[in-house]
């Protein structure tokens, strides 16, 4: 069991619908986990395709359909995929409570909290319109000595401040978990298509030491 600071530095709720068939992801300990997208809807009508991981022991996986509406709460999890020549970021909500609910009281629900120390030094720009936003990568410690590197996008006023900040200042962020389609070229010249999950901050601020 995770000791309880750990269960309130990375807190994860997010209400949507499945949007995938469940597949196997992992088995730990004779517990199987499985994978499933669930698509929330954003306040400017748009969504986001959140990969989720659920263990069998929460729930029957084959009586969760596509479309049924659910609110999960949980952690922001990452780990690093070896199966490539580089290592690669993946991260996903680990699923600790699933529920299912009408369309009504799942709508837009997309809300993290997480605490942390930067592990990166800010990446401060601004946007071909001007607007100003800063990449962070936060290191939110887990149990068993296990660390989840996420990326957090701040923006404004909090994106310029956090230009200045040192590796391993402690920061508490609240916001939302999104998806981002981007492409990639390749050497060959060939174009792929990939998605990146990180959060975007509405509220960031420093923990004292």
């Amino acid at each position: 069991m995770e000791p309880a600071n750990m269960l309130k530095n990375n807190v994860v709720r997010i209400g949507g619908k499945i949007n995938s068939e469940f597949t196997f992801s992992h088995e730990i300990y004779e517990e199987k986990f499985y994978k499933v997208f669930v698509e929330v809807e954003r306040l400017s009508n748009q969504s986001d395709n959140l990969p989720v991981i659920i263990s069998e022991r929460l729930v029957d996986v084959n009586k969760l359909k596509i479309g049924t509406d659910v609110i999960i709460e949980g952690q922001f999890r990452s780990y690093n995929d070896l199966t490539e020549a580089k290592s690669k970021l993946v991260l996903s909500v680990f699923a600790k409570s699933i529920e299912v609910k009408n369309e009504d009281e799942v709508a837009k629900i997309n809300d993290i909290t997480l605490e942390g120390f930067i592990c990166k030094k800010p990446i401060y720009r601004q946007t071909p319109l001007g607007r100003e936003i800063s990449d962070i990568l936060v290191a939110v410690n887990r149990s068993y000595k296990k660390s989840d590197y996420i990326p957090c996008s701040l923006w404004g006023r909090n994106a310029k401040f956090s230009e200045y900040l040192e590796v391993g200042t402690k920061i508490k962020i609240e916001g939302r978990v999104q998806s981002r389609a981007y492409e990639k070229k390749l050497e060959d010249g060939n174009v792929i298509k990939n998605v990146a999950y990180e959060v975007s901050a509405s509220k960031f601020g420093v923990c004292e030491a």
